[in-house]
């Protein structure tokens, strides 16, 4: 595996997002991270309580800004070789799979709570 240094462009997982970015400096365990590109949005609601939509605090977590930077574990970093997409396009990317995930989810959702309805009713 190639070795995180400064100037090194890198994948990192930052809370439920994903970001291209570059290392900008090496502190021990951690690495602080500039964002150039999301590859995939944070997730939305409680991490502690998945799915769930009556939690207390229903949390938004907006993507990471361009060129924001984020102290991250090296352990969550990993070399990014391809080319960097432009970040306006890849957020609009992100939050475009994400809500087309959370879509296909609510659909599954739906088609499964009705069949379950139905075999309610036969299982009297």
């Amino acid at each position: 595996m190639k070795e995180i240094t400064p100037g090194t462009i890198a994948r990192a997982d930052v809370r439920s997002g994903q970001y291209i970015g570059e290392i900008i400096e090496v502190n021990g365990p951690r690495a602080v991270f500039k964002v150039l590109a999301v590859l995939k949005h944070p997730e939305q609601g409680d991490l502690h309580h998945p799915y769930d939509p009556d939690v207390a605090m229903f949390h938004e977590r907006r993507a990471l800004s361009y060129t924001e930077k984020t102290n991250v574990l090296l352990r969550d970093l990993k070399p990014y070789d391809g080319e960097v997409p432009d970040y306006n396009t890849s957020l609009h990317e992100a939050v475009a799979s994400q809500i087309a995930a959370l879509d296909r989810l609510m659909r599954w959702s739906e088609r499964g709570l009705g069949l379950l309805k139905e075999l309610r009713k036969d299982y009297k």
